[in-house]
Parts: structure tokens; C-alpha cells; sequence
């Protein structure tokens, strides 16, 4: 597990560049957090050595004067939206991070759900939060947004959202994922602020894309396969480009709202603080990367990733065929191909010498150990066993559950449970190897070798089911899937 990045540096250069700006305005300030504020995986996975949890623990230092605002579209309330490095919905996420905030001592100010157009679904997202205590507001739809700039910055524009009380200096707008509407939200609130009297600022704190890299470096092409599905492509900021003579790069989104932004801030104090987007950005991620080489192959292997997630998706009824033509252009211009991720070669070979459904995954060390279906075990969870033993140092031949005491499982499963697949999930081989680890040492070796697969690669020849797949993400393991069905059946539980 090679490092590219300096997260010490990171949250050192982030938190004075954030600081510098806050003191730049007075009474208000509206910071945009993109990404994910609590547990930001995707960049870890682009930028080996980014700690999941560093937005957090910038925003910790300044918890006494921050309250956090988090936005959702109703839109992705209604279709369901997941988050994919979870498996939750967005909703439901918004649930999990007032939590989490409110566990490390954050005040979760409300909950604005935008784009709100009397979804059925959104009503009933805002009457549970209410019923718990807490304030939800509501933002609209605006036509023509964002390029009819007189009808957004007016009265029936953003002054038809509602205002969203706030009583800290410092406010954090986050969300569960990307065009959720953050910026919107601070813009209208901005706008507000000013309907009363008050100058508030407005700063954007966004990882990706980062601006002081190329524009086509695989870091950067990797955030385009992450938000394939929401038509975002990275862009050469025009506005700095012609405020500066300095070529930076940004996002369609950003761009395309910029205008917006310069509006409002001269409706405000006369001028605009910002001559581009990308001067409104606190973006010190690029001056941390240590290791280029490091982090351009870990994003190329994210793109492979992406890849596999939109094709398997399309199978599965849920993807679309677009996104999946987007990543392969993305492939192209990373000059990479899916076959380059090792655990895909491994599995599908595995496969073509077996005969049945198999898996590889690539361990710490670079060794790759794989596994197939069996009447016992699928192709999952005899590549986990696997895995273990062969960390454990334990020999393959040996086995660390007894075959008798996998049986009675299968037992309970079909005649009692009524499900025709007998062979053991991964959750159940996990508490299987548990039970065999109480009188044997050898299951106790390879059990304690669990926290070792975390940050391993992963990949099947066939589509898993959500048990294997949500297995998979809790263990830290980095999967992907042929897009296929190990069986052709229409109804799949």
C-alpha cells in the first residue's frame, strides 16, 4: 500500500487557507463542503495517504463558531438515490451523518431538501425529521437555472426558498453526494442574508476537481467516472484564464454558476470577491501530493472500478448506458483498460480452468489468491477462506470449518428458511469460521487475519448478491463484478 499523499501536510496548508478566508468576510460566512465531509473514501482511493475523515477533523478545530446544514434534492429522495461506497440511500444518509456529526459534538443546524416540487416522497422525508426534532426548510425549483440570472437573483428566484434560520458565524453546507444542491443553497442564502441587512460571504471547499493538476491527470479523470451520472466533465476555468493568464482547472457546474454568483455579490456590496471560479474554491489538496506516479495508477485503477459498477448496473436495470459510454472514454483517456486491474485476469481465469463462478483478490503483498463455487461455498466465500489462510500462513489443504459443520447450516437455510441457494453468504462463513474459532486455533488465526483484507482488491466473474457485496464493503475490500448473473432467473432474492 504505496502513499502519494501527505494528509499531515493536507490538513495543515487546509485549515489556515480556510481560516484566511473566513477572515475575509464579516458576520456570515457560508461554507460549501463537497464531497464527502465525513467519510470521504473516494479520495482516499485516488490519493493514497488521504485519510477518509479529514474534512472532519478541520472542521473540529472550528466547531465553537460552525453549525452545519444539510441539503438533499428531493429528486434523489424520490428515485431512491444510493450512495455507492455505502449502499444507503441518500435519505437515509442524511439520518447517518446528523448522527455521526452530532457524536463528535457538531451542531446540526437543519436539514434543507432542494429542488422540492411536492414530491410524496420528500413530504414524508420532512415530517420524520420534524417529528425528531429536527428543522427541515425547503428550496424550489427555479426555471431556467442558472442562466436566466435576472429571474434567479430576484424575489421569485431564490427569495421564493425558504430562509434557513441560522445562529453561528460559520455555516457548513454539506450532503450525502454530489448535485444534491449546496451551492444553490448558500447562493439563496447569501441572497437572503442581504434581504436583511446582513453581508454574508460565500466559499467553496471542494476536493475534486483539483485545480493545480492537469486537466486530463488520471486523478482528475477519476472524479469524472465518480460523477458520471450526473453529466459533470472538468473543464479549463475561462473566467481565471482571462482574470489571470493562469490556466486552473474546474467543473461544468462551477462555471455554469458562476455568473450567478458574481451577480449576487454585486447586487451586494457593488463588486464580486471573486474574478473565477476557482478563486472562490480553498483547494490545497494538489500541493500535497508527494508521489504523482502513486496516485495516477491508484486513480486509474478507480476508473476500472467505476467501469464495472456502471456495467453492472445497467444489468442489474438501474444504470444507464451513457454513463457506461463516459467511463469507457474516461478509460481511453487514462490510457488503461479494464484488464489491467490484476484480480480481473486472476478470476476470470480461475474461471476458464474450473468451470464454475470464481473470485480473486489481491492481498497487501501483492499476491493474489482466488477461489470458486463449490456445493459448500460460493465463489465469495471461498475466496475470503482463502484469503485468510493464506495470510494466516495456514496450508489450503486444511480445513478451518469443518464441512460437517457447514452442513446444518445449509440445513437451516433450504428446509427451514426456504432458500434454494444451500451454499454459505459470507456472513455466514464469517460466523461459521467464529463458532469453529472457539475450539480451533487454526479458525482463530485466520479469523484474527479479518482486518488485514481492508484496502484489498477484489473481483468476481459473476454479479454478487447484495449480502456478498454489502460483506465485501464492511471488510474494506475494493470489489468488482462481471456484469453477469451466475444464474439466468428473473425474479433474484
Amino acid at each position: 500500500m504505496k502513499i502519494g499523499f501527505d494528509n499531515e501536510k493536507y490538513l495543515r496548508t487546509q485549515s489556515a487557507h480556510i481560516r484566511e478566508r473566513i477572515a475575509k468576510f464579516e458576520n456570515k460566512l457560508y461554507l460549501e463542503f463537497g464531497g464527502k465531509l465525513f467519510d470521504d473514501y473516494h479520495a482516499s482511493r485516488v490519493l493514497p495517504g488521504f485519510q477518509p475523515d479529514s474534512k472532519l477533523k478541520m472542521l473540529m478545530q472550528l466547531s465553537d463558531q460552525a453549525e452545519i446544514v444539510i441539503a438533499i434534492s428531493a429528486a434523489d429522495i424520490d428515485k431512491n438515490k444510493i450512495r455507492g461506497d455505502l449502499g444507503i440511500t441518500y435519505d437515509d444518509d442524511v439520518l447517518r451523518l446528523i448522527d455521526a456529526f452530532r457524536s463528535q459534538g457538531l451542531y446540526v443546524g437543519s436539514v434543507c431538501i432542494t429542488r422540492f416540487a411536492e414530491q410524496d416522497s420528500a413530504k414524508h422525508f420532512k415530517a420524520y425529521l420534524e417529528k425528531q426534532g429536527i428543522r427541515v426548510f425547503l428550496h424550489y425549483t427555479i426555471p431556467s437555472y442558472p442562466h436566466n440570472i435576472p429571474l434567479i437573483v430576484s424575489d421569485e428566484g431564490y427569495g421564493k426558498n425558504e430562509y434557513i434560520e441560522t445562529s453561528r458565524p460559520l455555516v457548513v453546507v454539506t450532503a450525502p453526494g454530489p448535485g444534491s444542491g449546496k451551492m444553490a443553497t448558500c447562493l439563496s442564502q447569501v441572497y437572503h442574508e442581504y434581504k436583511r441587512g446582513i453581508h454574508a460571504g460565500y466559499a467553496k471547499f471542494e476536493t475534486f476537481p483539483i485545480w493545480n493538476i492537469p486537466l486530463k491527470h488520471p486523478v482528475n479523470l477519476a472524479y469524472e467516472a465518480a460523477t458520471a451520472d450526473l453529466d459533470d466533465v472538468n473543464m479549463i476555468d475561462p473566467f481565471h484564464l482571462e482574470a489571470y493568464n493562469e490556466t486552473t482547472v474546474n467543473y461544468n457546474r462551477d462555471v455554469e454558476i458562476f455568473p450567478v454568483l458574481q451577480s449576487m455579490f454585486e447586487k451586494i456590496t457593488g463588486t464580486c470577491p471573486y474574478a473565477s471560479p476557482t478563486d472562490m474554491g480553498v483547494n490545497m489538496a494538489g500541493y500535497c501530493i508527494i508521489d504523482d506516479e502513486v496516485c495516477k495508477e491508484a486513480s486509474r485503477q478507480e476508473i476500472i472500478r467505476r467501469y464495472y459498477n456502471s456495467m453492472a448496473a445497467v444489468v442489474s436495470g438501474i444504470g444507464s448506458e451513457e454513463e457506461v459510454f463516459k467511463i469507457k472514454l474516461l478509460l481511453k483517456q487514462a490510457h488503461v483498460e479494464p484488464t489491467d486491474r490484476k484480480v480481473v485476469v486472476a478470476a476470470l481465469n480461475r474461471e476458464e480452468s474450473s468451470g464454475t463462478a470464481s473470485a480473486a483478490m489481491e492481498l497487501p503483498d501483492g499476491r493474489i489468491v482466488t477461489g470458486k463455487t463449490s456445493d459448500l461455498l460460493g465463489p465469495s466465500s471461498a475466496l475470503l477462506l482463502n484469503a485468510l489462510k493464506e495470510l494466516a500462513g495456514i496450508d489450503h489443504k486444511i480445513h478451518v470449518i469443518s464441512p460437517e459443520a457447514i452442513r446444518p447450516i445449509q440445513e437451516l437455510k433450504v428446509k427451514y428458511l426456504g432458500s434454494q441457494n444451500p451454499r454459505l453468504h459470507m456472513d455466514e462463513t464469517m460466523i461459521a469460521l467464529s463458532i469453529s474459532a472457539a475450539e480451533n486455533v487454526l479458525a482463530r488465526q485466520a479469523l484474527e487475519q479479518l482486518s488485514s483484507l481492508k484496502g484489498c482488491q477484489a473481483h468476481t466473474s459473476v454479479m454478487l448478491s447484495q449480502v456478498d457485496i454489502s460483506a465485501f464493503r464492511r471488510l474494506g475490500v475494493e470489489l468488482t463484478c462481471e456484469a453477469k448473473f451466475e444464474r439466468q432467473r428473473l425474479y433474484r432474492w
